[in-house]
């Protein structure tokens, strides 16, 4: 489904600023989104939106559908009159400039559990409040009841898996989850009110958004974390050890740019053969709920849908594995007889063949070209502005990448540097990161988006994801007054020139 020529910014959530430790859905995203408008832009791209685990990866959620809590904002729910002045008041001590994922998950967590006693309460006299919750409930009960119930058993099974749990538990024997629902109502009732509320907010800031005439890209991974409710509620979906839970096979990729040893990311494979035999009902479900929250997709490793690398259990790196084919094809049939044609992204990158570049073009999605990767090898590197189709997004680079800046100055080498730097025929006045933003604002290819840290020409301490490495990342946070006017007009001028403006 080919897109208007139009250009955005890549900014996760949890990046805005704010005292409160982390961005969320309050006065900043707002701010944010008039910051698009004023820039002309009409993309805002995130990253998943689900509740994180160990390493704090937004690809590595308990939920393929739930919403992350930690962007809840306590404003809002200080306005709805779920909290007190005095509960925001003495605030840790957040640092400014990124994400203390512990400290703010030891001070939030408590917070939004006083909200959600204070929302029982309410709903009580309340009975048209009481209706919409129920009818949230209701309306999501599909995923959200396995959610709840799994995150209620995770607090208080005393373990960081569901795999080690009884076995009557990670079975699910029917009896003895009813007495759980009914020995943690308190606690499952707390995570049902985290979703409603999340998507209350996320819901009005994605409505001013689109009424401001911006559209939202959202990431659906490809796999699902080993330690979610997806995978303890729906294990026939995945190819696990039916005694334990645990995964069979591991995804990854083999060795790339980012890794001499690949990378090992843990998630169970699928279990295509039962997907198949279920017209891939699952996979459909999930769609249509990203698609309800986002409006274009972008489907992260793409790739994994036509063949993925697949790595015995055990094994300490992914050197050790092979490809193998997947139905593809056939999952984007079930897709689209079910759900029509739908804006999807496939992220094209890494290892590609000419089958995975025809199961793209089979369905018109739009690839992906990093300007980053582009000046390596000769003209025909597909990466450069030039070779880009107009059907496809044009990034100078993702989340997984350093900064422009920071790649300019500790990762290119110096054949690369002097190929750019010939490429570029003169440097402007703004520096090495406004001249890739140009070049890619420039370039043929229907959409063209940019890190915000890349607006900013910040080094490499604001890089957002180093792959391959588990631990500091996804922490990157700016501060309020870096959205100036400048930067508004210079890449609005800029947008308005290469005719991609609002």
């Amino acid at each position: 489904m080919p897109f208007p020529r139009t250009s955005g910014i890549l900014l996760h959530p949890t990046s805005f600023p704010g005292r409160y430790g982390i961005g969320d859905l309050g006065k900043e995203a707002y701010e944010f989104v008039d910051f698009l408008v004023q820039s002309k832009q009409r993309l805002w791209q995130i990253l998943p939106l689900g509740p994180t685990g160990y390493g704090n990866s937004p690809y590595m959620s308990f939920s393929a559908i739930a919403g992350n809590p930690l962007l809840i904002s306590p404003d809002i729910l200080l306005e709805k009159g779920l909290l007190q002045e005095e509960d925001l008041q003495n605030l840790p001590n957040f640092p400014l400039d990124m994400v203390d994922f512990d400290k703010v998950i030891a001070w939030k967590m408590p917070l939004l559990r006083k909200a959600a006693q204070n929302f029982a309460l309410s709903i009580q006299a309340l009975p048209i409040a009481a209706r919409q919750f129920e009818g949230f409930c209701r309306g999501n009960a599909t995923w959200l009841d396995n959610y709840a119930l799994f995150m209620a058993l995770l607090d208080t099974q005393g373990t960081g898996s569901w795999t080690q749990w009884s076995q009557e538990l990670r079975h699910r024997y029917p009896d003895v989850l009813n007495q759980a629902r009914h020995n943690l109502q308190q606690e499952i009732f707390f995570y049902q009110f985290v979703q409603y509320e999340f998507f209350e907010q996320w819901f009005a800031l994605k409505r001013y958004a689109n009424v401001s005439g911006i559209q939202v890209v959202g990431d659906i991974p490809i796999y699902v974390s080993q330690n979610s409710a997806d995978v303890w509620s729906h294990p026939e979906v995945f190819k696990l050890d039916p005694n334990t839970g645990e995964a069979l096979e591991i995804a990854g990729v083999p060795p790339d740019y980012f890794s001499a040893t690949g990378q090992l990311w843990g998630n169970p494979i699928y279990n295509w053969d039962y997907l198949q035999s279920t017209n891939f009902d699952w996979w459909v479900r999930r769609v249509q709920s990203v698609l309800y929250i986002v409006d274009v997709i972008r489907i992260d490793h793409f790739r994994g849908l036509e063949s993925y690398w697949s790595v015995r259990a055990g094994e300490e790196t992914a050197i050790n594995g092979q490809w193998v084919k997947c139905p593809g094809a056939e999952l984007f049939e079930a897709i689209r007889s079910n759900l029509g044609t739908l804006p999807i992204i496939a992220e094209d990158l890494g290892d590609i063949d000419q089958a995975v570049l025809d199961l793209r073009d089979k369905y018109g999605f739009p690839g992906m070209k990093i300007l980053h990767f582009g000046f390596g090898g000769d003209s025909g590197n597909p990466y450069l502005p030039f070779n880009a189709s107009l059907n496809s997004v044009i990034y100078t680079g993702t989340h997984d990448n350093n900064t422009t800046m920071g790649w300019y100055h500790e990762d290119l080498r110096d054949y690369e540097k002097g190929r750019l730097l010939q490429y570029l025929g003169c440097a402007s006045s703004y520096g090495i990161s406004w001249d890739l933003i140009r070049l890619v604002l420039s370039s043929v290819a229907n959409q063209a988006i940019i890190p915000l840290q890349d607006i900013f020409s910040l080094g490499s301490d604001a890089r957002m994801n180093t792959p391959g490495k588990a631990e500091g990342n996804w922490s990157w946070r700016y501060r309020s007054e870096a959205l100036t006017q400048e930067y508004s007009d210079r890449l609005g001028s800029m947008t308005t020139l290469f005719g991609r403006s609002r």
